[in-house]
Parts: C-alpha cells; structure tokens; sequence
C-alpha cells in the first residue's frame, strides 16, 4: 500500500515542479499595457505578443509533439523551437553590441523553452533602456563576409520570423492531437482557466 501511495505522489510532486517552473516563466500574461505609445514600447509590445504567443505554443509538448513533422522535408516541431531560439539570441545580440554566431542548439527542450523566454524578457527590457534603435546593429558572419544591418532588419526579420513559426508550432501540435489549451486569447493577451 505505501508503495501504491508512493507511486501515485512523484507524478504529482513532477506536476507541481513543472507548474511551478512554469509560472515563474515570464509572457505567460501580457493584458498588461503602456499608456502611451513611443518606438521603444511598439516594438517592446511585438515581443510581448511574440512572447505571450511561443509560451502557450509551447507549453506542455509531449515526445510525439516535439517529433511531429508536417511533411518528410519539413522541420520537426523541436527543430522549430530551437530555430525560434536562436532567432531570439539573433535579436538580443544587437542589445549586447555583439556579433551573432550561428552555432548547433544542443539544449533540451525544457531549456530551450526557459531560454527562449528568457532571452525575449531580456529583449522586451532592453527596449525600454535603448530608446534610440539608431545605435541597434545585426552583425554576423556568412561566406566570410561580415554583414552588418540597422535594427529595421530585427523587425521584418528575427521578430517577425519568429511570430511565424510560433504559428507553426501551434500546427504541428494541433496535427499531432495535443492542441493550444483552451482559453488562450492572443487579441487579449490573457488566458482564461490557466494555471
């Protein structure tokens, strides 16, 4: 008997560690608004909605999700969330004035999901302390030419690209039976019934 006990109390101390972890994520509510509107709380916005979209896209994907591919050529949903990933390190490399280096992703995908979380607070931070995105630069490397891009290229590029495949996670879950919860209200930026 204690050991049926025991059995049925590590799911739900498991449960209650994700959960936990879960909410100390940040986007997981974004019904939160500036009053007023200037460049730096804009864009600041498009990452809160960027944000508050990959978390629910996200959140609780199982092996057969993360595995699940459209197609044969297609990315898997896990392919999917480390490119998400290394486009908000892409995006976050202008605020550190740094090169951005495209590299393998080798993380889990608990910690690409904390990281990329994350990596888009330290963003939506940074705006409100950049104002003047003159000074923003994409820098990296391809071909052995250094390329170098105004903050512009951020918006229809890293950002807007990755609003895009937050929409593709969200298909592959959906396709492989484990759809967004219920509740979840882009427009509102607020989540009914969630945890």
């Amino acid at each position: 008997m204690k050991k049926l006990i025991l059995l049925l109390f590590i799911p739900l101390v498991s449960f209650g560690q994700i959960n936990e972890q879960d909410f100390n994520l940040p986007f997981s509510d974004i019904s939160e608004y500036p009053t007023e509107f200037s460049q730096a709380n804009i864009v600041s916005r498009m990452i809160e909605g960027l944000g508050y979209r990959y978390y629910w896209a996200s959140k609780s994907l199982s092996q057969t999700d993360l595995e699940y591919k459209s197609s044969e050529d297609a990315r898997s949903t896990l392919e999917i969330i480390k490119h998400i990933y290394s486009l908000t390190k892409m995006i976050s490399s202008s605020f550190k004035n740094q090169q951005y280096e495209f590299s393998d992703v080798n993380h889990s995908y608990k910690e690409l999901r904390e990281k990329t979380l994350l990596n888009l607070k330290y963003i939506h931070e940074q705006l409100k302390l950049n104002p003047d995105f003159s000074k923003l630069k994409i820098r990296f490397e391809r071909g052995g030419n250094m390329m170098e891009f105004p903050f512009w290229n951020q918006i229809n590029g890293p950002i807007s690209d990755a609003l895009w495949h937050c929409g593709q996670v969200v298909m592959n879950r959906r396709a492989s039976e484990n759809p967004l919860q219920s509740g979840v209200n882009v427009f509102i930026g607020k989540t009914s019934g969630s945890n």
